[in-house]
């Protein structure tokens, strides 16, 4: 068991020990409540194992939403130097670009009610969703390479979505250095009819009003106001970026066996940069960074034209609109300053996301002068929220901040103690339209298999990372 000391009311550390074999410390950032939560799983023991991987740089991250995942912590954030470091597949995880967008409309909660149930029909029909759904849109493996080397861009050519949307979309909607021939057959087969469609899981579309602005300043120039009707959509690179994971977490599994590199933990794989398989690895991860992003822009062009199939009018006098694009489980070649020198590192963020502050050049211009939009969606029926990116994250975590609320529960334990009619109960008195295919999905992801998104936020503020900008509540909500 590793002793955590606190450092402030939201940041804790475990000291770096070199006879644990650390080559860093572990800053978890968290208030009390969260900090109690995350030591009851595997979380602290998977970064400990991290701190001892090859040329990791400054610290070992962990968000208030951390808990355990597949050998690296899911909130976890991790950097490794750019010239002798690693990159690993586990530590971006199976999901490669799990991202979140948030859509906004000129639409009120007033004005929304009549017809919400309607829309949920149209939405749920026009967006497939659950495991193994597929879209039949006449997209070929020649077209699957494209999206893979020009992101959205390409979908947007074939007249899914809009070109105003990638200058709102994290990389522009394309990650540079994608080569489609170092993705497995089996990943292409996989993806070619899963362009457009949500998943399972934790991906949803929601239907959400602003409740709270909680920064009038940063709301205004991301164009919010209270009772605004807004989208949020959660999904990612579908079966075609678990493939790609799978692939490489064998391909460096057997690299370690054959160079006799020991591993901490046997999920734990991972290749020093410069060799081929590390230069594959990443090549392969960038198409299906663009995939999802693609992926997104087409599911959005449905939501779009669910919204005008409802109300009888154009998007533009409904004033759909993206506000951001936001990834995560994805690693990055960034620069940043690290023991007051500039650095380039490969920064793994699994269940995590950039919180850019004011000026960073990656921003928006249309965002510069505040930071970039953070969007952090809660549990099934509970709040989401906007924030913004400060100058103390890119000090602090890498310019980093949580994805979500965080699971507490498994999904075995979620079923086994939380009855569906629970869930759907409250939603009821929530006024909350549901829509899921798999109904075990309610129990799953039930708001009490969660943390309460509410103290996480809390943490992240309190910790200077990001500033709470608005809250959101969901009217409507459509699962696998």
């Amino acid at each position: 068991m590793v002793e955590i000391k606190k450092i402030n009311d939201f940041l804790w550390e475990v000291e770096r020990e070199e006879r644990q074999g650390m080559n860093v410390p572990i800053h978890l950032y968290g208030n009390e409540a969260i900090r109690s939560k995350i030591e009851k799983d595997r979380t602290l023991n998977q970064a400990l194992n991290i701190t001892k991987l090859p040329s990791i740089v400054k610290d070992m991250l962990l968000m208030p939403d951390a808990h355990e995942g597949y050998s690296f912590p899911i909130g976890g954030v991790a950097a490794f130097d750019a010239e002798n470091g690693i990159v690993s597949p586990g530590a971006v995880g199976f999901d490669i670009n799990c991202s979140v967008r948030v859509i906004k409309t000129a639409l009120t909660e007033e004005e929304l009610r009549p017809k919400l149930p309607m829309l949920m029909d149209r939405l749920f029909k026009n967006v497939p969703s659950g495991v193994g759904s597929t879209m039949k849109l006449g997209f070929t493996q020649k077209d699957l390479e494209r999206v893979a080397r020009e992101g959205m861009e390409y979908v947007v050519s074939k007249g899914y979505g809009i070109a105003e949307d990638l200058e709102k979309t994290e990389e522009g909607g394309c990650i540079g250095g994608a080569d489609p021939e170092k993705v497995s057959d089996l990943a292409k087969k996989r993806g070619v009819q899963q362009l457009g469609t949500m998943g399972a899981g934790n991906h949803f579309a929601e239907i959400q009003k602003v409740d709270k602005i909680l920064d009038k300043e940063i709301a205004k120039a991301y164009g919010l106001e209270e009772g605004q009707v807004v989208v949020m959509l959660h999904s990612g690179s579908r079966g075609y970026g678990h493939q790609v994971c799978s692939d490489y977490l064998r391909i460096g599994s057997e690299y370690l066996r054959k160079n006799n590199i020991p591993m901490l933990d046997r999920e734990l794989v991972y290749m020093p940069v410069g060799t081929k398989e590390a230069d594959d690895y990443l090549s392969a991860m960038r198409c299906a960074v663009n995939f999802a992003f693609c992926n997104h822009e087409i599911m959005s062009h449905f939501i779009t034209k669910s919204f005008e199939e409802t109300f009888g009018k154009s998007s533009d006098a409904l004033g759909v609109e993206l506000l951001y694009h936001l990834s995560h489980n994805i690693a990055k070649l960034e620069e940043h300053m690290v023991d007051g020198k500039r650095m380039k590192v490969y920064v793994h963020r699994k269940g995590a996301t950039r919180a850019f502050g004011p000026g960073r050049k990656e921003v928006p211009k249309i965002y510069r002068d505040v930071g970039q939009p953070v969007l952090i969606p809660g549990s099934m029926g509970t709040a989401s929220y906007i924030l913004a990116g400060r100058a103390e994250s890119m000090v602090e975590t890498f310019g980093s901040s949580c994805h979500g609320a965080g699971r507490l529960m498994s999904r075995h334990q979620a079923l086994r103690e939380i009855p569906a009619a629970k869930t759907t109960g409250s939603m009821k008195d929530k006024r909350i339209e549901l829509r899921v295919r798999d109904k075990k999905l309610v129990s799953e992801e039930a708001e009490w298999a969660y943390k309460d998104v509410d103290q996480v936020v809390a943490s992240i503020e309190g910790a200077k990372i990001s500033n709470a900008v608005a809250r959101l509540l969901p009217l409507g909500v459509a699962k696998g």
